[in-house]
Formats: C-alpha cells, sequence, structure tokens
C-alpha cells in the first residue's frame, strides 16, 4: 500500500452504486467536504466480486471527474461471505510480535480457504475474563485474488490505495465517531445494501461477531420485476416509491414486503447463533444503514419481525457538513452513504 496525504478519500464499491466521501479534521470537528454518488451498470460488481473490471474503472474515472476529486489517496472497502472471514478466537496468552510469528498456523483450523489464497490480520481484543492464561483474538482473512482485484482497478482509474478495510469495521467506525455514548451497550450494525448485508454485533464497542449475506436489496428488485413482468430500471423505480403504469403503490407494498421477510430471516438468523453460541446477552438495539433503510416501511417492518429496537442512524451526527455542499442531497443519502463515511475517517495505521 501506499502511504500519502492525511485525509484520503473513502470509496465504497457497491453493486449498484460508488460512493466516495472525504472529511476533514478542522478546529470545529470533522466536516464533510466532499461527497457524490454514482450509479454502476448492473453486472459490473455480482456477489462482492468484479465481474467487468474494465466497465468499473471507467465509472471510478467518472466519479473522479464528476465530483472533482483531488486527492489520489483512498481507503476502500470490501465484504462478501465468499471472500471475507471475520471471526473472534480464543488462543493462548501471547504478545503481539509472538502472535505475528504463529498466526498462519493458528488461523488455519479457522479459515475455509487454503492458508496460501488469503491475506490475514489480527487484533487482540484482552484477555478472557473466564480464563487468565487465554485471550480473545479478532481474526480478519480475505482472498488474495479479491484483494488483488479491487486495489488494481483503483490504481488504473489513476487512485493511490492507502487502507484496505472491511465494510463491517467502516460501520463500526461511524458509529462510535457518531454515537459514542452507546458503545457499553450490545449493539447489531446492520447494513442492507443491494447484494448483500452486513452483520457487525458490538459488545463494549468491540466485535464480537460478524457476518456477511450474500442477501440484499436487489431481492426486493428481483421479486418486483418477477412478480409484475417489469424490466429492472421500472423496479428500481416502485422499490424508491416511485409510480409506474399499471402497478398500484399497494401492490408494490405487498411485493416489497414479502421480499423484506427473506432479508429479516437472514438477520434474525445471524442473531440466533450470536445468542446460541457467543452470547446470551440480548441485543439492545440495531442500527440499520444502507439503502434498503430509504424504502418505505422496511424499518418499521424489521421492528416488528426480529422484535427489536431498530434505529436509523443519522451518519452525519458529529460530522457538520461543508457549506460548499447540498445539505438536502446529501442528507437523503444518509443510510447509503455510512459505508463511505466510514472509510473517509481511517488513517492509516489506527
Amino acid at each position: 500500500m501506499i502511504f500519502g496525504k492525511k485525509e484520503p478519500i473513502g470509496l465504497d464499491i457497491g453493486s449498484n452504486s460508488l460512493k466516495v466521501a472525504q472529511i476533514s479534521s478542522t478546529k470545529a470537528g470533522h466536516e464533510l467536504s466532499l461527497f457524490n454518488m454514482l450509479p454502476l451498470s448492473q453486472g459490473v460488481i455480482v456477489d462482492g466480486l468484479i465481474s467487468d473490471p474494465s466497465a468499473l474503472v471507467s465509472s471510478i474515472k467518472e466519479l473522479i471527474r464528476t465530483a472533482g476529486i483531488k486527492s489520489k489517496d483512498v481507503n476502500i472497502g470490501i465484504s462478501g461471505h465468499s471472500s471475507v472471514i471475520v471471526k473472534k478466537i480464543s488462543l493462548p496468552l501471547a504478545t503481539y510480535e509472538e502472535l505475528s510469528a504463529t498466526i498462519m498456523s493458528e488461523a488455519e483450523q479457522y479459515i475455509p480457504f487454503d492458508i496460501s489464497e488469503v491475506n490475514l490480520d489480527f487484533d487482540i481484543l484482552g484477555s478472557k475474563k473466564d480464563e487468565e492464561d487465554m485471550m480473545d483474538v479478532l481474526l480478519v482473512a480475505v482472498k488474495k485474488n479479491v484483494m488483488d482485484a479491487y486495489t488494481a482497478a483503483v490504481i488504473e482509474a489513476g487512485l493511490n490505495p492507502v487502507v484496505l478495510d472491511i465494510d463491517s469495521f467502516a460501520l463500526s467506525n461511524i458509529f462510535e465517531l457518531n454515537y459514542p455514548e452507546e458503545i457499553q451497550k450490545n449493539v447489531a450494525l446492520v447494513n442492507v445494501g443491494a447484494s448483500k448485508t452486513n452483520i457487525n454485533i458490538l459488545q463494549a464497542g468491540l466485535p464480537v461477531f460478524t457476518r456477511d449475506s450474500a442477501v440484499g436489496s436487489n431481492y426486493h428488485t428481483e421479486e418486483l420485476c418477477r412478480s409484475f413482468n417489469i424490466d429492472w430500471e421500472n423496479a428500481e423505480r416502485l422499490k424508491k416509491g416511485q409510480p409506474i403504469e399499471k402497478v398500484s403503490p399497494e401492490e408494490a407494498g405487498m411485493v416489497l414486503s414479502a421480499a423484506s421477510d427473506e432479508i429479516f430471516a437472514e438477520i434474525y438468523r445471524s442473531f440466533e447463533y450470536f445468542r446460541s453460541s457467543i452470547s446470551e446477552e440480548e441485543i439492545s438495539e440495531v442500527f440499520l444503514t444502507g439503502g434498503a433503510a430509504l424504502i418505505r416501511g422496511f424499518q418499521d417492518a424489521m421492528i416488528e419481525r426480529l422484535s427489536a429496537k431498530v434505529v436509523i442512524p443519522d451518519p452525519f451526527r458529529n460530522i457538520y457538513i461543508s457549506s460548499k455542499l447540498d445539505d438536502g442531497y446529501i442528507r437523503d443519502a444518509g443510510p447509503a452513504a455510512a459505508v463511505a463515511l466510514g472509510l473517509a475517517i481511517r488513517r492509516a495505521g489506527d
């Protein structure tokens, strides 16, 4: 990776759109100095993998031009159940240096990929409360070919990759900045994007369960296409609450509700696994982000299906938006901007 300016841009490469943000540190606090979004053609990113590299590079270049991006340094995030593994594991007490020397062999039993095909990272979370000679370690594995593909795309577009982060961790970055008073609670950060759902459960500010599901809001679009025999573009308009001919809002709402149930079922299964395998403590709040949070009725239905308190957080709560930017446009995009903002506040060495 190439290290450069202190304030890189955060680039969220989703399957439906690119989102870019830059956050400056000022005497008054954190200032959002740049934000923009650009739709991606369907099929450029599929299941978190780059299917059309040249189209992605062209779109990143267009975003650089239209957003007026001057910085070359960029933080990017990746996720995906087939390419990223995040696990909390228990190991005998060791120093960071000692564990660095043995992490490859220690990790092999926890990674469902060939260990030679992944890049590994880890963080020591602390000693286990009930076992004095053991410690909790957060293990992260990313497939090398996936990491290399994303890195190559941003370099070809003229940018310098500084940090490659995990989308779920970017969410926790922006959550901790905006809601420090919630840190000591058990909270679930749930980001429902177009083609995936990121789940990150925090205890006392530390990630204890992280999972990516392959079900996202594209499922809403697919069901609308199938139910009303319409194309993708019209289904997306229906999903956003815009009218189209021969489909009533009530009919569209019924299809969206049924599709949402599939997404909620995935989230519920993750919560149940957390309760049965990791902690018996209840999740006090669910913080919902991602494009699905903008769908009318999605939050209320999620509250009902999960029997949980579900909040759509304000990603700009402790970030003020530069007067040079379109405040209304940015706030309307709020839930969908969370990952890009979390990437933008990340600094090399954090």
